[in-house]
């Protein structure tokens, strides 16, 4: 049977620049691709062309950033480092001034030359081709952190790093919203149509403190034995080869491109579908 329980947009966050901290808004577009407007708008590469990212370069972690703007899209951004004062740059065009200012203090920070590049329609998900927001509950993200000493729900949060962080709904309810690699379930956000598709591997950078990149001994291990002992009846398919797996990752169909998910939008549970009836394709 459906679930009964009522699932609100509590927070709504996304990621201006790829892998550094997140910008708390109130409502976001729909862009090309189904992402959210100024999520991982903007992204940073080594002389090689991959990422700089937590996951293969610790010294992301103290970074602080913040971002200016009055639409979700970030206008400028203010950086510090535990060794730096604050300081500002425009988010203005990846070949301007502002932006060699931005590359030049990066490349100093990490020690090695990085470039900036940007995609004003859907960004650099992280998963490309299940590209829409990353969903949530709260009290998925407060019982995950109770597995560990010393990380609260914030902390957990910052880890994790969702795009869309429900209340109204108990642990891990968003394993609701994906079934079988076959299928996909459909489902909708205010007026906004998604569908839930896998839930989202994890890697390393949940195990790493969000502010120092020290990593916790044994956090996967911990993980993965509390994951699989706390596992829902409604959670499953074949998604879960192993148990390192958190969090929803969704597509959005063309159709809803350019609509907004707000706070405050509620849930509604559609019904499950053959994958390839739906933008997402089976794996």
């Amino acid at each position: 049977m459906p679930p009964t329980e009522s699932a609100t947009v509590e927070r709504l966050s996304i990621y201006p620049i790829k892998s550094l901290d997140a910008r708390s808004v109130d409502r976001v577009e729909i862009v090309t691709n189904g992402g959210l407007a100024g999520d991982r708008e903007y992204v940073l590469f080594d002389e090689d062309g991959d990422y700089v990212n937590g996951k293969n370069d610790a010294q992301v972690h103290p970074i602080s950033a913040s971002y200016d703007g009055e639409t979700a899209r970030a206008e400028s951004v203010t950086l510090s480092t535990p060794d730096s004062e604050p300081q500002q740059f425009e988010l203005d065009s990846v070949d301007s001034d502002s932006s060699a200012a931005l590359t030049d203090w990066l490349s100093e920070w990490f020690g090695y030359p990085v470039t900036l590049d940007r995609n004003r329609e859907g960004g650099f998900p992280d998963d490309t081709a299940a590209s829409g927001p990353t969903i949530i509950s709260e009290a998925t993200i407060e019982t995950v952190a109770g597995w560990f000493d010393d990380i609260d729900a914030e902390g957990m949060r910052r880890r994790l790093r969702p795009n869309i962080v429900l209340s109204g709904v108990p642990a891990f309810w968003e394993d609701h919203l994906f079934a079988d690699r076959d299928s996909r379930v459909r489902f909708s956000i205010g007026e906004t149509d998604l569908f839930g598709v896998n839930p989202c591997q994890r890697c390393v950078v949940p195990s790493r403190d969000p502010d120092t990149g020290d990593e916790i001994e044994g956090f996967n291990e911990t993980f993965i034995e509390q994951r699989r002992a706390t596992m829902p009846d409604w959670s499953g398919g074949d998604w879960f080869n192993h148990d390192f797996r958190l969090m929803l990752n969704t597509g959005v169909p063309e159709a809803s491109w350019g609509e907004t998910i707000a706070v405050g939008d509620e849930l509604t549970l559609g019904e499950t579908v053959p994958a390839d009836e739906t933008p997402v394709p089976a794996e």
